[in-house]
């Protein structure tokens, strides 16, 4: 039986651990995935967290390649509005983001290192999209899919790497 929520607005959400790891986080989760368009804006997507946030969704998903790096800089907005208008605390959320495409624009030529799982990318890719979230860190930075050119040993490391530097909490 999944642990109820000790808010009263979210007692409609049920809450898992994720994975194998203490942390807690809805049933549901709200994505970020978003095509390039005048259509989404950081307005909007704050909106949108908010109303998921009011109805118990604590899990919101990002990927480096989500609109370009477009989405992580519209939830790092949404995140920090949230916060200063007290809408939730950062300790509230349960932030992802995933790494693998890049962040290119799809109109950019990225160099041979700007994707995959390579502890360069690994890394310097999570850098990029702390930077575009405007966070510290991020609760769990996954890999977008598997890679099979580069030795798992050296994604392993990497990944190790990123939470001994407290850019994530998981992996």
């Amino acid at each position: 039986m999944a642990p109820a929520s000790p808010d009263a607005k979210s007692s409609r959400m049920t809450y898992r651990f994720l994975g194998n790891s203490g942390l807690l986080v809805s049933k549901l989760s709200l994505g970020s995935w978003m095509e390039v368009s005048d259509k989404y804006t950081a307005e909007a997507w704050y909106e949108m967290m908010k109303l998921a946030f009011e109805n118990g969704v604590n899990f919101f998903d990002n990927a480096e390649a989500y609109g370009g790096g477009l989405a992580e800089k519209y939830m790092g907005y949404a995140i920090r509005k949230g916060v200063a208008e007290g809408t939730w605390s950062r300790e509230d959320l349960v932030i992802t983001t995933k790494i693998f495409f890049g962040a290119q624009d799809f109109t950019s030529k990225a160099g041979p290192n700007a994707q995959g799982l390579s502890r360069k990318h690994i890394i310097e890719g999570t850098k990029a999209a702390l930077k575009r979230l405007d966070q510290e860190y991020v609760d769990v930075l996954l890999c977008h899919r598997p890679e099979p050119f580069t030795p798992i040993e050296e994604t392993v490391r990497a990944m190790n790497y990123v939470i001994d530097q407290g850019w994530a909490f998981y992996w």
